[in-house]
């Protein structure tokens, strides 16, 4: 039998399109299939009544993110800072203070709290190898313990936890209970260390793309225009068992034969595909023990940023939640305002089960404490559960517990036979970015290009 295409791609986010587009660039032929109606998987562009674009979706590109940063701009998108201009509003659980720069303003005892665990945390992520965490060491330690217990051991002071325990949110949209060390100090480590995952100016915040980042990969499906094909859930891949190498992909109404696969969707989704034969139980075992991370990304639209004429930058950080983070992202004109609001971890999964309506009361309701009364009636309020969306199943990224780096890490990118795997959980560097997307749909482009035409 003739495959119909050389390479079948399972997902049109980041990581599959750029597959698709450097395998097309080789001369194979592609064909990717994508669940939804829309490309660009966790990143998503929506817009507001007047027609400002948001990003509901991933959205920032920092320092070192260096292939995001190319893509984009051989893409031929324009990029802007996120505005970062005046104090900034920590609120304690007590008392609401304005800041400067990235340090909050809290007690000393507390700041020297965070700073010695947060040196502490970074000198053992140097340790681990980005790409076999799990030859760490002390791999089997760090990843035999949650970060929850490692802060309970090593954090005098209640608001430095609670601190930290905020940070782990705002990264992984998930508790730090939930949270192998191992797996928390390997992510710090490929994203440059915890000053850069958490900081706005030379930090993972720092930039917007001009339009949304949802362009990125609306561009790249332009370019590779019939070869994407959109509401086509994969369900099976089989293999043929007639000694050709043929795999045969079946998708909404679309059955296509290729000489390779590229899975490019979540481990967990990707453990939801029948395969025929059945992968390996190290592969199967892996994607049973991935969740992903709970979050809703909510936009409060205003009739201007009216913070910044007092002096705020519009980021607040709340330890009292359910929103607990928030950010200036009005579009570059600077009309309308918007105020970006994450809830995240245990907070979303709370918020998960309540009415829209009661969402935007709670959510609002923080606003309006650190922002004050200006805060209290939008003109309009988007959000979105990712939690509950099909083909993502969570953002930003899986969660791995104790105990699944050691002993399933090495079944992240290891092809099995013809199927490869790519998505932003493989990446060494950015692991859990959009840049970390791309380095992973590059790498899987090259593993089949060396293995079709070597």
């Amino acid at each position: 039998m003739s495959p119909d295409v050389d390479v079948v791609v399972v997902g049109a986010g980041f990581a599959g399109l750029v597959a698709a587009r450097e395998l097309k660039k080789s001369g194979l032929s592609v064909a990717v299939l994508e669940g939804r109606d829309r490309v660009g998987g966790r990143v998503k562009n929506a817009t507001t009544s007047d027609g400002t674009v948001v990003e509901l979706g991933g959205q920032w590109i920092g320092p070192t993110q260096d292939l995001v940063i190319a893509l984009a701009d051989e893409l031929g998108l324009e990029r802007f800072p996120t505005y970062n201009t005046g104090e900034n509003l920590v609120h304690d659980g007590k008392r609401l203070r304005r800041y400067k720069g990235a340090i909050p303003r809290l007690s000393p005892a507390v700041l020297a709290d965070i700073g010695q665990a947060q040196l502490r945390l970074d000198r053992m992520a140097r340790r681990v190898p980005l790409d076999e965490p799990w030859r760490a060491r002390r791999a089997a330690s760090w990843d035999g313990q949650t970060v929850e217990s490692w802060v309970r051991r090593n954090v005098r002071t209640r608001l430095a936890r609670e601190m930290l325990r905020l940070g782990v949110r705002a990264v992984f949209a998930a508790e730090t209970a939930d949270l192998s060390l191992l797996h928390f100090l390997f992510y710090s480590h490929s994203g440059g260390f915890l000053d850069s995952l958490f900081n706005v100016k030379d930090g993972a915040q720092e930039q917007r793309v001009v339009g949304g980042t949802q362009l990125i990969a609306d561009r790249m499906a332009d370019e590779l225009g019939d070869s994407v094909i959109l509401s086509a859930p994969v369900r099976q891949i089989s293999q043929l068992p007639d000694g050709t190498g043929t795999v045969v992909v079946k998708g909404g109404d679309h059955t296509i034969s290729a000489r390779r696969i590229v899975v490019a969707v979540p481990p967990l989704l990707a453990g939801r595909i029948e395969y025929e034969p059945e992968l390996p139980p190290w592969r199967d075992q892996l994607t049973q023990r991935m969740p992903m991370g709970s979050v809703i990304k909510c936009m409060a639209v205003y009739d201007e940023p009216f913070w910044r004429s007092e002096g705020l930058t519009g980021q607040i950080t709340d330890v009292e939640g359910p929103a607990q983070l928030t950010f200036d992202n009005s579009p570059p004109s600077g009309s309308p305002g918007v105020l970006l609001a994450f809830v995240e971890g245990e907070h979303a999964r709370e918020l998960s089960h309540r009415s829209p309506d009661e969402r935007r009361k709670a959510v609002v309701a923080c606003l309006a404490r650190c922002f004050g009364p200006k805060a209290e009636s939008p003109n309009e309020f988007l959000d979105l559960d990712w939690s509950a969306e099909r083909f993502s199943g969570g953002c930003y990224g899986a969660v791995l517990g104790p105990g699944v780096l050691s002993a399933y890490g090495p079944g992240l990118r290891e092809p099995c036979g013809p199927i490869h795997f790519a998505g932003t959980e493989t990446a060494a560097v950015w692991a859990g970015y959009m840049d970390g997307a791309v380095r992973s749909g590059e790498r899987v482009a090259r593993e089949i290009i060396s293995s079709m035409q070597g």
